[in-house]
């Protein structure tokens, strides 16, 4: 590999984040469990919350009202003032969550810092990304920060564009094959899946990846054997 440029994911690769939502669910399940089984909320809410994301993005934002829209439809628009209140308190305590990096994390940017660019290529809201790399204490070790509405060919290949690389020189660091591994791959990248214990379900594909410019590890610390 000829890199230059390595680009990590940000939420669930940096730092926690799934967990919280997860959280989050369970709570909203459960002020609402008088009126659906938790299985069947919580499959009414992934399709509200895919239904949406051309409307809102990803992050937190975005999926409070997808709650909301949610409890409106299953109590068909019964729900209290009360209620929403609670579903809003759960996104801002989300909002407001210390920043948890996993493990290793520091420990190979301090190792990579000077030999390769570092940036860091992650999507959702824009406030909320900025804010929790703020609070990480990450900020010195990348060279750019890119925060894209979704992560697909084109703007993998802008952010190329904006780097003044080849595709070829590019290696993503990222938990999820749907958003840090197969668009990389398409535009010509090489891209190195680091799995994370929960994965949203709107990430998951059912197909395995063969590629000789891909390598699954099982923790960040192990991506240093590569580079």
């Amino acid at each position: 590999m000829n890199i230059k440029v390595i680009a990590f994911d940000a939420d669930d690769t940096l730092w926690v984040n799934e967990p919280y939502f997860r959280a989050s669910e369970e709570a909203f399940c459960t002020l609402l469990e008088e009126y659906l089984p938790r299985h069947e909320l919580e499959r009414e809410l992934l399709k509200i919350e895919i239904g949406n994301l051309g409307l809102y993005g990803y992050g937190i934002k975005g999926f409070v009202l997808s709650m909301i829209e949610t409890a409106m439809n299953v109590t068909n628009n019964m729900i209290s003032a009360k209620t929403i209140g609670q579903i809003i308190d759960l996104g801002k305590q989300m909002l407001n969550q210390p920043i948890e990096l996993l493990d290793g994390v520091e420990d190979v940017l301090h190792a990579l810092k000077g030999r390769y660019r570092l940036v860091v290529a992650t999507k959702g809201d824009l406030l909320d990304q900025e804010r929790k790399l703020r609070k990480s204490n990450l900020n010195n070790y990348f060279h750019h920060v890119e925060i894209m509405s979704e992560k697909d060919d084109a703007n993998y290949l802008k952010l190329i564009k904006h780097l003044d690389i080849q595709p070829s020189e590019l290696l993503m660091i990222g938990n999820s094959l749907k958003s840090d591994v197969l668009p990389v791959l398409n535009v010509g990248g090489f891209a190195i899946h680091v799995p994370y214990h929960i994965t949203w379900a709107h990430e998951e594909i059912e197909h395995s990846i063969d590629s000789g410019m891909f390598k699954s590890v099982e923790s960040i610390k192990d991506i240093l054997g590569f580079v």
